[in-house]
């Protein structure tokens, strides 16, 4: 009988223990995206470089994950933004183009996302995130509907403008609404590096909301044209890369480019010494969030908006930026639109992982939604999330990944399981040929497939008509007609 009252009062005690109240979850993950400016998928250490090192991004990547298959939202700045903000890609995202507000630096913006547009920031300020963002813009000029804090970011410190952030020693940044006046770079000295200011204030950030839920963009300008680096960092490099790929023909005018890019005679070593201020960047909020014991509960990704660039003496063929990629930024073979992506959670992600997911900038938005835990259905999101990648799950795919460029003639290119197609020159003409490549046996896009398999072409023709809908604002040329 004993032993029945004591077996009685065991398991009473279990249950009691079962339904008391458990502790509260832990406060929803922290989201940092970090993203470089025409950076090429061969300028990491991990992913190939060999002429300077990428300690600090190496060691992000070989903490976490390192994708081999993703892809920028565009293959120029604004518009991969936008991708990168809307979750939608270029055949329907708002800003399709880098198109200019004004041509004086008294005017300076690109074209305002609309107030309408719902972008990331949005959506997790809404969820109880504090949001930020520090470095370039280009989304809308200050004051408009566009600027960072019309699209959900809470703070924002840097470049409005894409062309004022050719400059890497600028007479102002903006903080928030209000211009910032560096009073040491006035177009005679140079006193004062952006990108430095910059990145003690995403520190600093970092630092006042280790107790809240946040969202940082990072966007870095670094490594854009001009290339230019602070003498601490010039000298390391200096005399390690010749011959140097000369650049002394860009005008000033206040100490602005405003006819290409500041002359630059040591283009190579400035070129590696500004990567390597990025690589020490990320160094430091890596080592930030493990400082602040947050480090098990923030995801960072580190990305690049495009790929590399040939302004401002840039020379991505001595480097071998692209690797085994054809083409640059403003292309839309895989050189263009393929960069590099790493991402560390240290209590989620798999040191030493890599994925071969096909991915893009327009997944980020339904990432970052299911990582805090948001609920609610958005219409109109084009991307797919990523994150059972990351935590080693059962990925979804996308049945095809789509892309537009209104310049260079007009450019559109699908990728659908193993194979690309690109249509070129097609703004005054929506059914030019169609190129087409075999990934999987030629990721340097050299044998044109088109010939040989007439009914894939026929596919890719209809998605790409499928995929496009019309701007008023951003069209072709047979559009306009």
């Amino acid at each position: 009988m004993k032993n029945l009252i004591f077996l009685f009062a065991l398991i009473l005690f279990t249950n009691c223990n079962n339904t008391a109240p458990k502790p509260k979850n832990s406060k929803p993950p922290n989201i940092i995206y970090i993203l470089a400016d025409d950076l090429g998928y061969g300028d990491i250490g991990v992913y190939g470089q060999t002429l300077f090192e990428t300690p600090n991004l190496d060691r992000l990547a070989k903490g976490g994950m390192q994708f081999l298959q993703h892809y920028s939202g565009s293959t120029v700045c604004a518009p991969s933004r936008s991708a990168l903000m809307t979750g939608q890609h270029t055949g329907h995202t708002f800003i399709r183009g880098n198109s200019e507000r004004g041509f004086t630096l008294e005017n300076e913006g690109q074209y305002p996302l609309a107030s309408e547009e719902l972008t990331i920031a949005e959506a997790l300020k809404e969820a109880g995130y504090r949001t930020a963002a520090f470095g370039k813009w280009g989304l809308g000029y200050p004051g408009s509907e566009g600027a960072p804090n019309s699209q959900g970011f809470d703070q924002f410190y840097g470049y409005n403008c894409q062309r004022v952030a050719h400059n890497y020693y600028p007479t102002h940044l903006w903080d928030n609404q209000l211009k910032e006046d560096l009073k040491g770079n006035d177009g005679n000295t140079a006193q004062t590096y952006a990108p430095e200011l910059i990145h003690q204030k995403a520190l600093s950030f970092l630092e006042e909301n280790k107790d809240a839920p946040f969202f940082m963009f990072y966007p870095s300008v670094i490594p854009h044209a001009e290339l230019v680096a602070p003498e601490e960092y010039m000298v390391k490099y200096r005399g390690k890369f010749l011959p140097e790929k000369k650049h002394v023909n860009a005008k000033k005018k206040d100490g602005y480019s405003v006819s290409g890019y500041n002359s630059q005679v040591e283009s190579h070593a400035a070129f590696a010494a500004m990567v390597n201020i990025l690589d020490d960047q990320v160094g430091e909020i890596m080592d930030k969030v493990h400082e602040l014991g947050i480090a098990e509960n923030t995801l960072i990704i580190f990305t690049s908006d495009n790929g590399p660039h040939k302004e401002g003496g840039a020379d991505p063929d001595y480097f071998d930026s692209n690797g085994p990629l054809k083409g640059y930024k403003r292309d839309l073979y895989e050189g263009g639109i393929r960069v590099p992506m790493m991402a560390y959670w240290p209590s989620k992600i798999q040191p030493g992982s890599t994925s071969n997911h096909p991915s893009a900038f327009w997944d980020f938005f339904p990432t970052a939604i299911e990582i805090a835990g948001v609920k609610k259905e958005f219409a109109g999101i084009d991307g797919i999330s990523f994150l059972p990648t990351l935590v080693g799950k059962e990925q979804k795919s996308h049945p095809y990944l789509y892309w537009e460029f209104l310049e260079r003639g007009g450019r559109q290119a699908v990728l659908m399981n193993q194979w690309k197609g690109i249509r070129l020159n097609m703004a005054k003409n929506p059914d030019a040929p169609i190129e087409l490549y075999r990934l999987t046996d030629d990721i340097g896009e050299e044998n044109n497939l088109a010939q040989e398999y007439p009914q894939i072409v026929k596919k890719m023709d209809r998605l790409m008509k499928e995929a496009h809908v019309n701007s008023e604002i951003f069209s072709f040329e047979y559009e306009k007609n």
